[in-house]
Parts: C-alpha cells; structure tokens; sequence
C-alpha cells in the first residue's frame, strides 16, 4: 500500500525486468536472480497483472490471452481447438461468459481486466502480482477474483497484491507493506494493524477527515436535463444540478450512468431531449460544444479519453483552453507554462516539471492533471465519472476538497460513482439509475446505502 507516487508499481517493474535496478537484490527460492525483461521472470513464474490495460483492442479475446505463446504442431500450424480447450478451462474457473471470438475493443473495462488475469493464470506461475485488479470490476467479479486467490494460496502460489481499497487488503492479504516516497516504511501482520494505522504510515499524517466537510452555497438551479433518451442505453433521464451542488449518480455496473454522461458531453448521439444551462438550451453535438459552454467532463477510461499520453503536463493541462495563449495566432509558450504550473501547483501533481510527459505519471497524479486541465476552462458544470477511481486515500481527499472548492465558486457538479460510501460522503443529492432509468432521488438526510441498493437493483 501507499500514496500514489509512493513507487509501488515502479518497484514491481524493477522484480520482473522491466526497469533496471540500481542496487540490491532479488531472491527466487532462495537463490539471487536478476531478469533482464518481463518475458524472462515468467519463465521463472513471476507474472505481473498491470494496473492499465495490455490488451490488443483489434483482436480477439482468444488471440489476445494467447499472444506470443500459441502452441503449434509438428508442423509449425497453430492448435486453435488447444487454445479454445485451454481459454474454456480458465474462463470456467473464473466464471467468465465471454465469447472468445468477439473482439477486445467490444468489452467493457472489467471485462478486460479479468481478461488480464485470466493470461496471467495461464502461465502456471508461482508468483502473481496484481496492480489494482479490482479497478474495473463488478462486485460479483470481485467476489470471484477474490475466491480465486483462495484457490491459488491453497495450492501454494504467492500473490503480491496493489490496492488502494482498505476493505480489500484486510479482507485477503496476511501481511501489508506500505511505502512512501519510494521507501519502504513498514511491514506489518494485518491481523495486527488496523485501518487508521495503515493511513497514517501512508500519508505520514493523520487523515481526520475523510470526507472533508462542505461550505458552498447551494443557490439556484443552474443546469437541466430534460427527457434525454438514447434508444436501448437510456430513456426520459431527467434531472436538475443547482450552482455549488454536488449531485451524485449511483447504480449498478452497466445502469446507463457513463452512457448518460457521455450524451450530454457531447461524446455519443442521443434520439431525443433537452440539455439547459442557465435557462437557455444548448446544441451539444461534440465535446467542442460542451468545452465552450463551460461544461467540463472527466471521463472513467483516463488513459484513453481523458490524456493525451505523450503530449507533456503544460499541452494536456491547456488543450481545452488553448485559445486563450494564442496572440496572433502563435501560442505564448511562457503564459501556457505558467498556467500548467500553478495548477500543478495546487493539486499538488508529483512531476518533475511541466513539460514531463503524461505517460511517465501514476495513476493518482494523471487523474489529477485531467481535474486541472478542466478547472482551467472557466467551469460552470463539471461531470466527474468515478473521479478517485485507482486513487490513494490521501489523493482522494484532495480530489474531495478541490471539488468543495469548486462548488464554493458556484460550479454545478455531477459525481458517478460505484463507491456507495464516496458517494453518501460527497453529495448533495443522490440519483439512482436502474437499467437505463432513473430509479428515485435521495436527499443527502434520506440516503443510505440500504436506501441506494433497494433502487439500484429495482426495489422501491
């Protein structure tokens, strides 16, 4: 465990061969080893599930869990029965109904992760290390992961295991190192520690606060949905989010939530309805339209939506609000650093300067160049989809504050999130969404976690 930034995935990079270590040692049953690149340590059993996709989208799902090490006959053909025999046997054990000819780009975030693990299983390794496997999960398919890691303990493989989950890491793990700063400050037995400890070795201070408390101002409404309707995602989603108003959105995997957003925003088409900011209606029919209307839109899949990876901080940071550097046509470089800098500032992003590119940052601190790049554009609405997605305690409380900060300059804010207690700790109001509707509306006194489960699986 520990902050993001603390060096957690760049010391497992450095165990199997992807990074170059500097000093010490690496101990394999007992013998010092060194492996010069990842395929090498999963010879050895070693084998490392990434925290972001390593998936090929143009492919399929069979193609992709056997790239690289397809088995072949005598004469050099591909044994694609074998492969579908070996795919079955694994998907079986983990409970995946996926079609093993559709295309990787077809399938949602977590049913790519557990495409992830299944490759990993498929290598009989000894050793397994999961960066934030759960990140994109169901529920159930936590659940499921979670037996299998039973499974494999019980047969004698060793898991290491990355989460920024605290139920997570009490739930499955004997032992929690935590890190900070690219040191290691503590191991400890879990039975022997408990959740407060783990933070304050995290952050190195106390977090007495989780969710910080809200000040704004909740004043008149200031942006309306009307009836919005995308045939087969979603139909009449209406609502309202009223200036220095949090409003949550929860449901289940799959309700609709994203696809809502991501009409509005401008991303996806919609068949019928009305988007309204500030009493007049608006034509949103790309992202553009929405950016210059002041509506801002962190997206759940930062790597692919929300970054341009090899662009640095300064150009992603100022992309959506780049004409505002331009004289003449030519943009001042000068004004666009400064800009990027003091945002960097005051989201405190770990880099070593602006002009790092995108790419070379952790999770945490890439969702948090996403928030800066959209703060920038003068936000009168902003849509977070599942904002502390991957993020450590300490990041998440900061993506807190900023959002407080943010609905104390009157901004309307719309927050989805699968983290039912975020979502009872941040919002205003929360609306529930139930296979493409809305399901009911809680004020922040009525709302209960019993209370959002009831409707979210279509009770009343």
């Amino acid at each position: 465990m520990g902050e993001n930034g603390a060096g957690k995935s760049t010391l497992m990079n450095i165990l199997t061969g992807l990074h170059k270590l500097d000093a010490g040692e690496i101990m394999v049953d007992g013998k010092k080893q060194h492996f010069a690149n990842p395929k090498e340590a999963e010879e050895y059993g070693i084998s490392f599930i990434h925290q972001e996709m390593n998936t090929w989208p143009d492919m399929t799902v069979l193609e992709n869990l056997f790239i690289g090490k397809e088995p072949t006959n005598k004469f050099g053909l591909i044994q694609t029965k074998k492969m579908k025999e070996q795919a079955n046997q694994i998907f079986q054990d983990l409970g995946i109904a996926i079609d093993l000819n559709t295309e990787v780009r077809e399938l949602s975030v977590g049913q790519q992760q557990m495409i992830e693990i299944a490759k990993s299983l498929m290598t009989h390794a000894k050793v397994i290390i999961m960066d934030e496997p759960t990140a994109a999960l169901t529920e159930r398919e936590i659940d499921t992961l979670f037996k299998l890691i039973q499974t494999l303990t019980e047969k004698g493989v060793s898991i290491v295991y990355i989460s920024h989950r605290m139920e997570e890491i009490f739930k499955i793990s004997d032992r929690i190192t935590v890190m900070r700063d690219g040191i290691s400050i503590d191991t400890s037995l879990t039975k022997e520690t408990t959740n407060d400890e783990v933070v304050r070795k995290m952050v190195g201070r106390e977090l007495e606060d989780y969710y910080p408390q809200k000040t704004a101002t909740i004043k008149e409404d200031v942006f309306e949905v009307k009836g919005l309707t995308q045939k087969g995602r979603f139909e009449n989603i209406s609502f309202s989010v009223k200036s220095g108003e949090i409003v949550g959105f929860s449901g289940l995997m799959g309700a609709g939530r994203t696809e809502i957003m991501r009409a509005i925003f401008g991303i996806d088409s919609f068949d019928s309805g009305e988007i309204v900011l500030e009493g007049k209606p608006l034509t949103i029919k790309a992202p553009s339209d929405a950016i210059v209307n002041g509506i801002g839109f962190l997206t759940e899949n930062r790597k692919e939506e929300g970054l341009v990876l090899d662009y640095s901080l300064r150009d992603n940071i100022s992309l959506p609000s780049i004409d505002g550097f331009k004289k003449y046509g030519i943009i001042d470089t000068k004004a666009e650093s400064s800009f990027a800098l003091m945002l960097m500032e005051r989201l405190k992003v770990k880099a070593v300067s602006e002009m790092d590119a995108s790419s070379c940052l952790s999770g945490g601190n890439q969702q948090k160049v996403v928030l800066a790049k959209w703060i920038g554009i003068g936000l009168k609405v902003l849509i977070l989809d599942e904002p502390t997605r991957g993020v450590d305690v300490g990041a998440k409380r900061e993506i807190y504050q900023l959002m407080n900060e943010l609905a104390d300059r009157g901004v309307a804010i719309i927050m989805v999130s699968s983290d039912l207690p975020e979502i009872l700790g941040v919002s205003d109001r929360v609306v529930v969404v139930h296979e493409g509707k809305i399901a009911g509306e809680l004020s922040k006194a009525a709302a209960t976690e019993e209370k959002i489960m009831q409707l979210a699986t279509g009770g009343y």
